[in-house]
This record gives C-alpha cells, sequence and structure tokens, in this order.
C-alpha cells in the first residue's frame, strides 16, 4: 500500500505542478478538492482563498508556460500516516516569487486530493 500511495500522491502533486506552470485550472481542479483553500499569512493575519477564487486569480493572469519562464518545482517531504491522509511540502515557483507550499491531502474515492495549502511566497530580483 504504501509504494502505491507514493505513486498516487506524487501523481497528484505533479499535476499541481504542471496546472501552476500551465496556469490550467483543468488540472488544479484534478489535484485540489472542491472544498479546498489555500492559506497564508498577510498583514500578521491569515488569508483564507476557497478554491474557486483562486481559479479566477489564476485564469486572469499570465501563466509562467506562456512567459517562458523556468520552472523549477519539487517535492521536498511526504509524510503519509494512514492510508487516507498525507502530507507533501513543495517548491515552486512563478518567478519573481517563489513559494514554499505545505499540502494537505485525503484519499477520497476519487483518488487523492489536496484539500489545504498553505504556503509562502518569496519574492527575489
Amino acid at each position: 500500500m504504501a509504494a502505491t500511495a507514493v505513486a498516487e500522491i506524487e501523481a497528484v502533486i505533479q499535476t499541481y505542478f504542471d496546472g501552476l506552470y500551465e496556469g490550467n485550472v483543468d488540472k488544479l481542479a484534478a489535484a485540489f478538492h472542491p472544498v479546498s483553500h489555500l492559506y497564508c499569512e498577510k498583514e500578521g493575519g491569515v488569508l483564507d482563498v476557497p478554491r474557486e477564487q483562486w481559479f479566477e486569480m489564476v485564469r486572469k493572469r499570465e501563466s509562467a508556460a506562456s512567459k517562458g519562464l523556468a520552472r523549477d518545482d519539487r517535492i521536498l517531504l511526504m509524510d503519509i500516516s494512514g492510508p487516507e491522509t498525507a502530507f507533501v511540502k513543495v517548491a515552486c515557483q512563478i518567478p519573481p516569487r517563489y513559494f514554499t507550499d505545505y499540502l494537505v491531502l485525503n484519499r477520497t474515492s476519487e483518488g487523492w486530493k489536496i484539500v489545504s495549502k498553505v504556503y509562502r511566497a518569496e519574492v527575489r530580483d
């Protein structure tokens, strides 16, 4: 089970990476559960962005792929705590913004889905 779960989770994360780089909401929707939210620190508080609101932002911005920006996305850590729960830390980028994402996944009847993303973005020259 563990090796299968790792491969299945890696496939979901790759779909996320591809969707993010390409600005492809269909791929992001395949990776993120409909109830998922994104969170980040903002002005000392927490910004809470529902999946559909994030998708609207993705639709409106130019994709990294269309700009020919460098791609560097990778899994930094994976922790599978059981047959239905996992945590994955990843690094990805849409230059000049470089992200560290903490992704929580649940195994659903449709397979593994990201249910929560907490992220930090760093802007570099």
